[in-house]
Order: structure tokens, then C-alpha cells, then sequence
């Protein structure tokens, strides 16, 4: 219509105000039981149906079922924290959310899981703002598993700033294979690559107990990410000596890494015959690729 325009109160009112509404068990329409202790929460289905696709399917579900008119029969989900579970009701009701270390990665994935896209941004600009030593494998962790860009790129540019304090943490022995693959991919890592090794080795050692496997198989995908054409004709017999004690370094990678030193003459594509942030120098990297 000619002239019409949308005219914008003040929104953080807004949701302060909607926030009441939150838990609040006057008008609502709907019980939720939250968490292994079934904590009762309250809601309103017609803001969750409007906000939540999933919400609006299980109401949907629940109509057919002729079970939605009874506001005395709850919604039981035993696989949510009460904690992260207000956090989302908090969102919909506001299109805000109060986030904290402690449910920061849980809202990432319950984000993922009801589709709020929104929240999904939220939850991960919140882990970006608060990365530290202490949590940045545990979020780079979150980032792989979820399937999440910008917030893996944005944690291993953290990593490579805090390389050997993060390497050091006992979050990094808890990485999956995946994520650690993801991590070894950095070219901004601040270690020689003969310390990032010597850490692959006891993320395989403690994971090869942990699944009982041996540790040539846990870490099958790992190894092949080192840059062994980054070391020293010597170190490299070095390592070819310890490696017959467990095979932890498949023979092709020793194979590659030789016929560079062999050849003197670096692949311009090739991501492991180029120096990281903190390799050390040597005297053949005159070769390698810049």
C-alpha cells in the first residue's frame, strides 16, 4: 500500500518485556520436563510454533493425535540441560539469549538441532568473543563435529596464536581425529614441526589406551598431515630409526619427504613441503615452497 512503512518501537524493550513470559506458568499452555530430573518449564505453544519449525511439527503431531488440548500433559525431554533448554526458550520469546561458558558450546548444537539458524550465529560470535587456552580445542572440536566454517577457521587462527600452550592442554588430547586433521592443516602453527610431532604422538599414545587400538592405527589419518620434508636429512633417519618401535609413520611418508630432498625442488601445491608459522629453519628449505 502507497505510504505504508514499518515503524520500529524500541526492540530491547520489547524483549525485556517478552522475557516475563519466559517460564512463566500463568497463560501458558504447555508443560515441558526437562533434564534426567524432569524439571517442569512452562511455555506458550503458539510463540514456540511460530519461532520453531520442530515446535510447530510436534504441536502439529500432537493435534493429530487429538492430545494437544491438555496443558496438564507434558512434553518430556531428558536429553536437555534445564539450563540450555531456557536459553533457547529465551531466544524465541526475545530473539536474544543469555549465553555462558558453561552452555555457550550445548546452545551451538541445540541450535543446530531445531534449526534457529539465528541462534546457531549467536552461539558461535559468543564462542569466537570468549576463546581461550583452555577451551579453544573443546570449540574447534564443536565446530568440526557441527559442521561449522567460520567458527573452525576463527578458533584455529587462535591456536596458531597460543600453538604450544593449546598443545600443551589436556583438551587437546580429547580432540577427535577429524578436528586434529583440520588442526595440522595450518600453516600459521607456531611450533617445528618436530615438537608438533612429538605431540601427534601422545594424543596417539593417550587415545590408542583410550580405544584400544595401537597407535600406527589411531592416528592412520593424522601422520600423513606432519611435514616431514620440513626436516633435516637427519632428523628424518632419526625418526625412521624410533619408528620401528611402533609404526606410527607409514613408509610412504618417509618415501615422500626423500624424494624431496632427493629432487631439491618443491611442489608448488603441495601443503607439506611448505613452512608453518613457527618451523624452524634448515638449511634445504632454500627449496621448499613460499
Amino acid at each position: 500500500m502507497a505510504g505504508e512503512r514499518i515503524m520500529k518501537g524500541h526492540i530491547l524493550d520489547f524483549a525485556i518485556q517478552m522475557k516475563k513470559l519466559v517460564n512463566n506458568k500463568e497463560h501458558s499452555d504447555i508443560k515441558f520436563l526437562i533434564g534426567p530430573n524432569r524439571k517442569p518449564i512452562y511455555a506458550h505453544r503458539a510463540i514456540l510454533s511460530a519461532r520453531c519449525a520442530i515446535f510447530k511439527a510436534m504441536f502439529a503431531d500432537q493435534a493429530q493425535r487429538g492430545s494437544s488440548g491438555d496443558k496438564d500433559v507434558p512434553c518430556v525431554l531428558s536429553d536437555m540441560s534445564p539450563d540450555v533448554f531456557l536459553a533457547m526458550l529465551e531466544f524465541l520469546y526475545t530473539n536474544c539469549v543469555t549465553l555462558t561458558p558453561k552452555i555457550g558450546i550445548d546452545i551451538l548444537a541445540t541450535s543446530i538441532e531445531y534449526g534457529l539458524d539465528e541462534l546457531r550465529r549467536l552461539a558461535s560470535e559468543y564462542l569466537v568473543e570468549n576463546l581461550s587456552v583452555q577451551n579453544a580445542t573443546e570449540c574447534l572440536q564443536a565446530a568440526v563435529t557441527y559442521g561449522q566454517d567460520v567458527l573452525r577457521n576463527d578458533t584455529i587462527v587462535f591456536i596458531d596464536e597460543h600453538t604450544e600452550n593449546v598443545f600443551k592442554s589436556k583438551g587437546f588430547q580429547e580432540l577427535s581425529e577429524d578436528a586434529l586433521v583440520e588442526l595440522l592443516g595450518s600453516d600459521g602453527l607456531q611450533l617445528d614441526e618436530l615438537d608438533i610431532l612429538n605431540y601427534v604422538k601422545e594424543w596417539a599414545t593417550v587415545n590408542a589406551v583410550v580405544l584400544n587400538k595401537s597407535v600406527s592405527e589411531v592416528a592412520r589419518r593424522v601422520i600423513p598431515r606432519i611435514r616431514l620434508a620440513l626436516l633435516a636429512s637427519s632428523e628424518i633417519e632419526e625418526l625412521e630409526k624410533d619408528n620401528k618401535k611402533d609404526h606410527l609413520i607409514p613408509v610412504e611418508c618417509f618415501n615422500n619427504s626423500w624424494k624431496f630432498h632427493a629432487m631439491k625442488k618443491a611442489e608448488a601445491d603441495n601443503p607439506l613441503q611448505k613452512k608453518r608459522a613457527g618451523t624452524m629453519n634448515r638449511e634445504h628449505h632454500s627449496y621448499l615452497a613460499h
